[in-house]
């Protein structure tokens, strides 16, 4: 049965020979992964108004509306979750073929230069780095540790390891995991004194405060009831390094919230303790990102695959080991 396009649809036109469709489909995956037409254009380096006329075009040449658009944000219509779908698929076999052209298809080589946090990229990432090095033996990667800004471009830099929220809109953001934060104390901390049962009963004791993410207050929410509970406190010590925090509360010096992939070790043998289990602070991203480019060479894209695989594995153990 043939199906209506009513007067408010895009009547199906051919596209002219000065429009590349892949672009226009690599121009709908962006949009819709990006989550608006300015973010899309901010990654792919272009105008709104570029980004705009790609779409409209895509819609024209498909004689569909692939997104509703509205001043609260926009979403796909059912034919642009299928367009999407096909979108992705397609455009996926399109690289695949792009790479045997260029002579990067099976085998991945080459320098990788990847950026990832100080204390992360020295412990929790090593493991999956090994493997893919080892899988991969014509790649050398250059592991660089830096927990600031920094510039892709002017570094050569090909991806980086982010904890924390992206905020750049012309970067690519793959989210790999979440880490857990929690509270944890030396043994000694206590002194005979009753263990706290209550995020609120934090507040008496001596504390550490980790600069990049806490200074003079703590939120904790209880993973049962959602109660979030605010604690001002006064740090008998403050510090930027995760090491540093693990360090300092190991001989004692106060309470602190620290990611449980590090603290778990810790935990296991004794030498600190998690205090007040059931309450935790927020999560914190764990993002792969790289600037947005048309073509991906193959070391990258089997970096990001084994990271994916990886990352989930990584975090779920220090839970079942910090619970």
């Amino acid at each position: 049965m043939t199906r209506a396009i009513s007067p408010t649809q895009p009547t199906s036109q051919p596209l002219t020979g000065s429009v590349d469709r892949i672009e226009l489909m690599q121009t709908f995956v962006r949009i819709v992964e990006a989550g608006s037409l300015s973010a899309a254009a901010a990654q792919m380096s272009t105008t709104q108004p570029t980004i705009s006329r790609r779409l409209q075009a895509l819609e024209r040449s498909l004689g569909l509306r692939l997104l509703q658009r509205s001043t609260h944000g926009m979403r796909l219509t059912e034919d642009g979750e299928r367009c999407f779908a096909r979108a992705k698929e397609l455009l996926a076999n399109w690289e695949s073929f792009e790479s045997d052209l260029r002579g990067a298809g099976e085998e991945p080589e080459g320098m990788l230069r990847v950026i990832a946090p100080h204390a992360f990229g020295q412990q929790a990432l090593v493991q999956p780095l090994a493997d893919f090095i080892r899988r991969f033996e014509r790649v050398s990667v250059e592991w660089l540790l830096h927990d600031d800004n920094h510039d892709f471009i002017a570094d050569a830099i090909d991806c980086a390891i982010q904890v924390g929220e992206v905020r750049d809109p012309s970067m690519v953001a793959i989210k790999l995991s979440e880490v857990p934060r929690i509270v944890v104390a030396s043994p000694s901390i206590l002194n005979g004194l009753p263990v706290p049962e209550h995020a609120s009963e934090l507040a008496n004791l001596p504390w550490l405060a980790l600069r990049t993410y806490y200074r003079n207050e703590v939120s904790l929410t209880h993973a049962v009831t959602g109660e979030t509970q605010r604690i001002a406190i006064r740090p008998r010590m403050s510090t930027d390094s995760l090491y540093a925090l693990r360090s300092a509360a190991v001989e004692g010096l106060g309470v602190c919230i620290g990611s449980a992939w590090l603290l778990s070790e810790d935990i296991a043998s004794g030498r600190l303790q998690q205090l007040v289990p059931q309450w935790q602070a927020t999560s914190l991203p764990v993002y792969l990102i790289y600037p947005y480019a048309r073509f991906y060479p193959a070391r990258l894209r089997r970096f990001v695959e084994i990271m994916r695989e990886a990352m989930p594995a990584i975090m779920g153990n220090v839970v079942a080991q910090s619970n």
